[in-house]
């Protein structure tokens, strides 16, 4: 699947070009005719004979954007100035900030902020632990934790080349739901000493979300964490992709008039997202599932199954696969409803979905590149949804982690549980609404108003409905 020019590569060139009537046509067809596209001009000074222009492009990686401002060098009379990366320029001297949100004019508003009057402040959280909630940054607060050991499609790139993506996480929290975040990216990856770090910063929190932690140390840093701390932990790779491939697949499964208890599913991928996917399927009501890794079909026979090494392929061959299916991942998708895939890409063929049911479903998630080309799995499949900005139906995890993290939040929530999970997942299908749904919208898009706070109404609502926060906690933590 060949690349698209996108925004994330994009450049603005800054040129000197003769004041001719045809010199910018000339520029945008050398762009065009070379597969850029053209998205501003932009005179920046001019004169009798030449003006300088900013030409901003979308090109498909860096190497088609240095084989586009080298034709445009061709244009006669044409000089090349700077050539920026705007990603790079977006990312200049980091994403975030920190504001006080008070003023600090005068000897008065010192002592308030400061000493000698902070001192009283710190006595009564001293007195009374649960006021930090209501007297410190910790009540909007989430720490974005990373070893940098799994980051989307760059894998193990190490705690400093990570923080991009981490601060671009605590940014997202900001604009989606007024959370305060911010990346922690630890210097180690060995579980404990992790595990340790995390416990000792969580009094400045009211969350944990873990990020990018390679699999298998992330679910027992996740499943330590969440039994040794007061305040939620949640695993976006696993559970953010969990609710969002839950919604879309309630969605989905209503286009072609078929039922999660009834379909048979079958997965690709046996790693963190794809375990957390299976699970919350499994508790929202699935059935018939099979699931394959790297080594096949995964089933109680396999020799890695009956050894124990791997403890969560263990677990999926008891919870999975009741028919003992011992074939290939493209062999068990014969007559299957669903396929869902988070794993590798170009691992199946059009050919292969062909050979699914009637109406097949087909979540092909790997990213950048999924485990089958969209464009041939809709010739077969009635609805295909992937992670990617390009095709209808993307599956993003942005769509739910700032509403849950808001509602657990303002619930005062210390713990995550399955039913808060599940109410997510529905909220966020129920965005889409009936007379909107079709086999190209199953999921709304991650601006579609009012997503977070739908989101955070249902989490907070289950959190203090099943006991994982309270009511009296939810209004220490909003009290002025």
């Amino acid at each position: 699947m060949a690349a698209l020019p996108s925004a994330a590569n994009s450049v603005t060139v800054r040129l000197v070009a003769p004041a001719r009537a045809t010199a910018v046509s000339e520029l945008t067809g050398v762009v065009e005719q070379a597969g850029g596209v053209v998205t501003g001009l932009d005179v920046t000074a001019s004169g009798h004979e030449r003006v300088r222009v900013d030409v901003t492009l979308m090109t498909r990686d860096p190497g088609h954007a240095d084989e586009i401002v080298e034709l445009m060098r061709g244009v006669e009379g044409v000089e090349i100035g700077k050539v920026s990366d705007r990603t790079f320029l977006m990312h200049l001297g980091g994403k975030l900030r920190i504001e006080s949100k008070v003023p600090i004019r005068n000897r008065d508003d010192l002592s308030l902020i400061y000493t000698p009057g902070v001192a009283r402040v710190c006595m009564a959280i001293a007195e009374n632990p649960e006021d930090a909630r209501r007297l410190t940054i910790k009540r909007n607060t989430v720490a974005v934790v990373t070893d940098g050991t799994a980051v989307l499609g760059l894998g193990d790139i190490g705690p400093l080349a990570a923080m991009p993506v981490m601060e671009g996480k605590a940014a997202l929290f900001k604009r989606f739901a007024d959370i305060d975040a911010f990346p922690i990216c630890l210097d180690t990856t060995d579980t404990e000493e992790i595990i340790t770090a995390v416990k000792a910063i969580s009094p400045v929190f009211a969350g944990i979300n873990l990020e990018d932690i390679s699999a298998p140390r992330c679910f027992e840093i996740e499943a330590r964490l969440r039994e040794e701390l007061d305040i939620p932990v949640f695993h976006d790779d696993q559970h953010g992709t969990a609710i969002v491939a839950l919604a879309a697949m309630r969605n989905a499964l209503a286009v072609v008039g078929k039922r999660l208890e009834d379909v048979k599913l079958v997965m690709s991928g046996a790693g963190a997202a794809g375990t957390a996917i299976l699970k919350l399927m499994l508790h929202a009501g699935a059935r018939h599932v099979v699931v394959a890794d790297m080594h096949g079909v995964i089933h109680a026979a396999r020799e890695d199954v009956v050894s124990g090494d791997h403890p969560n392929q263990t677990w999926i061959a008891e919870h999975t696969n009741a028919e003992g299916f011992t074939g290939t991942l493209a062999e068990a998708l014969a007559g299957a409803d669903v396929f869902l895939g988070v794993s590798a890409p170009n691992i199946l063929t059009g050919d292969d979905i062909a050979t699914m049911a009637d109406d097949a479903v087909v979540f092909a998630m790997a990213n950048p590149t999924p485990e089958v080309d969209p464009v041939d799995a809709a010739k077969h499949a009635t609805v295909v949804a992937t992670g990617r900005s390009d095709f209808p139906n993307q599956i993003n995890n942005v769509l739910v982690f700032p509403g849950v993290f808001r509602g657990l939040l303002d619930s005062g929530s210390h713990v995550l549980t399955p039913e808060v999970l599940l109410a997510a997942a529905d909220a966020l299908a129920g965005v889409v609404k009936d007379e909107e749904r079709n086999a190209t919208y199953i999921i709304p898009s991650v601006f579609h108003p009012g997503v977070a706070e739908v989101v955070a109404a249902a989490v907070a609502k289950t959190a203090t409905s099943t006991g994982a926060a309270t009511a009296g906690s939810a209004e220490a933590a909003k009290a002025p």
